[in-house]
């Protein structure tokens, strides 16, 4: 009689250690990795992934769960890197193969919604007002929905290009063959000149569309505001580092609005002339301010 009852139990532990995963599982999952970009009205390819019917939806091109086919569902064709990019975007690290393995469990088990409970709930994304703080917390979200596709060590383009790494904080401040946020200076701000269309080529690489005015108001603004970052502590001057910038001479000492100094150690190739191309090279001086070291007519 023991034995049997110990039998019994064994293969009821058995049958609950296989029970396939409900939504609240599930969803928990994605909240944790992937709803930070798949979710909201400007979610990539129109995938959310914040609710169980938005997950069964699919995106723009169809769904992305295949009930039952574990092997030929697009979403776990990227969680497994078996389709490029491989997601989450921001990978590595990417899901563990236990994290995978539940995954397939409830797709193969016919994607089940099971218990009604939610999935921790998401915070829901807030535009600052005008004239109001804007954090690193406010742009991030921006970075991950548009650029890190090109711009993770994930990236599509097998490189971030010209090493320019938008997956945190840290990455974006340290730029990348160039400096691209200078705290206080949009102008002059590589990042947000090329979202604006200022430099070239203008990004997303893949757009029209670009940016919706908004998000390049934000990254305009939180520049503005010292680049700080989610808590709100403006970015150090960056002293020393080189910009590179090219565009219209606005004024004899500005270049789109980005103002320089020149000095008598300036090198001036070809002067250039107000309204005409011109090139500058700089360098960050403490006070932020951007010293010339090099200026010429493009």
């Amino acid at each position: 009689m023991r034995a049997a009852a110990l039998l019994f139990l064994g293969l009821n532990c058995a049958a609950v250690a296989e029970e396939p995963p409900g939504w609240a599982e599930i969803g928990a999952l994605f909240a944790q990795r992937c709803v930070k970009c798949h979710a909201g009205f400007d979610a990539p390819m129109g995938l959310s992934l914040d609710s169980y019917a938005a997950a069964l939806s699919g995106s723009w091109t169809g769904k992305v769960l295949i009930s039952g086919d574990a092997v030929a569902s697009p979403l776990l064709r990227r969680l497994r890197g078996q389709d490029t990019p491989r997601m989450p975007l921001d990978g590595p690290p990417f899901l563990a193969p236990e994290e995978i393995a539940r995954v397939e469990a409830w797709v193969l088990a016919g994607l089940p919604e099971g218990e009604a409970i939610p999935p921790p709930a998401v915070a829901e994304r807030r535009r600052p007002a005008p004239g109001e703080p804007v954090t690193f917390a406010d742009v991030e979200p921006i970075f991950l929905k548009a650029c890190i596709k090109c711009h993770s060590d994930n990236s599509r383009m097998e490189a971030p290009p010209e090493g320019l790494r938008l997956i945190s904080y840290e990455a974006v401040l340290q730029g990348g063959e160039r400096l691209a946020v200078v705290p206080g200076n949009a102008e002059a701000s590589e990042l947000w000149r090329r979202v604006a269309g200022i430099a070239t080529p203008r990004m997303p690489f893949d757009g029209p569309p670009w940016l919706p005015e908004e998000d390049m108001a934000l990254i305009r603004d939180w520049i503005a505001q010292g680049a700080p970052d989610a808590a709100g502590t403006p970015a150090p001057v960056p002293v020393g580092r080189q910009v590179r910038l090219r565009g219209t001479l606005t004024a004899p000492d500005a270049i789109d609005g980005a103002r320089f100094a020149v000095t008598g150690n300036t090198r001036i190739d070809k002067p250039p002339r107000v309204g005409g191309e011109a090139e500058l090279r700089g360098v960050i001086q403490p006070d932020g301010t951007i010293r010339a070291t090099r200026l010429r007519a493009r």
